[in-house]
């Protein structure tokens, strides 16, 4: 059974209460498609109340002092930690992510909440010398971090929990109240997570006007980006939607964290049984739904064949089945759309000549681990993003052509290159075009927190509490003549 007993109210935290919405949909568990539960959709009414709610919150959140943010971050982290199997649990049913994967989001989730209590006594600023010019001699200058104002966080699918916390967790930190709008087909681990912090909020006299959560549509999230009481947009997901997002915010700040089709390198000196062991953990880990899953694998041609074999030989590893048992690594993607996406890339990469080395069919709802060789340059395959379990194999001379090839991308978001080669690390990370590059690991390797951006249509801004916290404040300057 799938079904799910829904811990928290009927309705949408909006405001200091629940307020309740006529439509509902069923959220479904993507193994089988059974019922998990039925989850509140919101609308532009409820949007703009939420908006209404938030500005008013602001000034109560800029003067929170830093000893009590930290408090209630901190006692948000415990509040979350003593439900986190039941969020694994509910994790499991409403993405269909392997459980292993879900057990990973809602440690590094906790990780998130610990670390933005700690930074908050990290933001400052500093003095100015204004007598640098004769205008300013005798004046003391120094500028100061302070909130933004409201936050709107908007997040994608595929690590609901984490994104989500990503955004809650600086805002909080930052004193900026938050609306966070989790995405359509996986509103209800974070419904649960923003109950949870909206009744530490009540206990340290707080508005829970500070966090609220907003679902529905198109006309809701352009209702929430486009309004000027949104001081910061803060958006996960695909390129061409975080580029609308954008354009209507403008002229007030985006972040936006977007997709890639991350690249990974072997050069002819690599630990050929680690980089085929990065392909297996990094290639097909949350269903293969994850911006920084590697997905083009760049071989230098002297030990093209050998990796190849080796990586075929070890692809059983990666067992396809149901999400709650704890031995599956690969499961049905979130829905029927994204598999016949995929599919038909596939479909269109085999006619422009690529091979199936291993994969390329249906497993139940499952798209069985796939190897792909020889894909066309231009095919979508290569040049967008899969996001599902299939990982695309190319051949070039040396590593000099490998980091062409793998900058050869409108996207930019990690990458990595396995070497035993100083001189040829330190080149990938000084040239390859990413917002991180990742030497002997996978590169889905994400510390939370680190700066996590990426460059061209993979985003602008950066992730990591320390950073989300500068994205979510502004500098203001005192210039002091005595």
């Amino acid at each position: 059974m799938s079904s799910f007993t829904i811990p928290y109210p009927d309705g949408l935290p909006v405001g200091d209460g629940w307020l309740p919405c006529q439509d509902h949909q069923q959220i479904s568990f993507p193994y089988d498609g059974s019922a998990v539960a039925d989850s509140p959709v919101g609308n532009v009414g409820h949007a703009r109340r939420a908006l209404a709610a938030a500005h008013t919150a602001r000034a109560e959140m800029a003067t929170l002092s830093t000893g009590k943010k930290r408090a209630l971050l901190l006692a948000i982290h415990d509040s979350l930690a003593a439900q986190s199997t039941g969020l694994e649990n509910l994790l499991v049913l409403e993405t269909g992510k392997p459980r292993v994967d879900c057990r990973t989001e809602v440690a590094r989730s906790l990780t998130t909440w610990a670390a933005s209590a700690e930074e908050v006594a990290h933001t400052h600023g500093e003095t100015v010398p204004l007598d640098l010019q004769p205008l300013g001699e005798g004046m003391i200058g120094y500028w100061t971090r302070r909130p933004a104002g409201v936050v709107v966080g908007i997040t994608g699918f595929n690590y609901p929990l984490l994104l989500a916390s990503h955004k809650l967790a600086p805002a909080i930190a930052a004193g900026c109240p938050i609306i966070i709008k989790p995405a359509p087909n996986t509103p209800l681990a974070t419904l649960w997570a923003v109950h949870l912090i909206r009744e530490v909020l009540i206990k340290h006299d707080i508005s829970a006007a500070a966090v609220q959560l907003i679902t529905g549509g198109i006309d809701v999230g352009e209702a929430l980006v486009s309004d000027p009481r949104a001081a910061v947009v803060s958006f996960t997901g695909s390129a061409a939607v975080g580029h609308q997002i954008a354009r209507d915010a403008a002229p007030r700040k985006a972040v936006l964290e977007l997709g890639s089709n991350t690249g990974l390198i072997v050069a002819s000196d690599a630990v050929l049984a680690d980089a085929v062991d990065a392909v297996i953990r990094g290639g097909f880990y949350a269903n293969g739904q994850a911006c920084i899953s590697v997905q083009r694998i760049v071989l230098v041609q002297s030990i093209a064949d050998e990796f190849e074999q080796a990586l075929l030989a070890r692809l059983d590893e990666v067992r396809v089945g149901d999400p709650r048992d704890e031995a599956t690594r690969v499961a049905p993607l979130i829905n029927a759309a994204s598999t016949r996406r995929i599919t038909d890339w596939l479909a269109d990469a085999v006619a422009g000549g690529a091979r199936v080395l291993a994969g390329g069919t249906l497993t139940g709802r499952s798209i069985a681990p796939t190897v792909v060789a020889d894909v066309p340059y231009e095919a979508q395959l290569w040049c967008e993003e899969i996001f599902g379990p299939v990982v695309c194999l190319a051949r070039v001379p040396d590593v000099a052509a490998a980091i062409e090839l793998v900058n050869s991308s409108r996207y930019g978001l990690q990458a990595a290159i396995y070497t035993k080669s100083l001189e040829a690390a330190f080149h990938a990370i000084n040239t390859l075009d990413a917002g991180g590059v990742v030497v002997n690991e996978i590169p889905g390797f994400r510390s939370d927190i680190m700066p996590y951006g990426g460059v061209k249509d993979s985003g602008s801004g950066r992730e990591g509490p320390r950073f989300a916290i500068e994205e979510f404040t502004v500098t203001r300057m005192a210039m002091i003549r005595p």
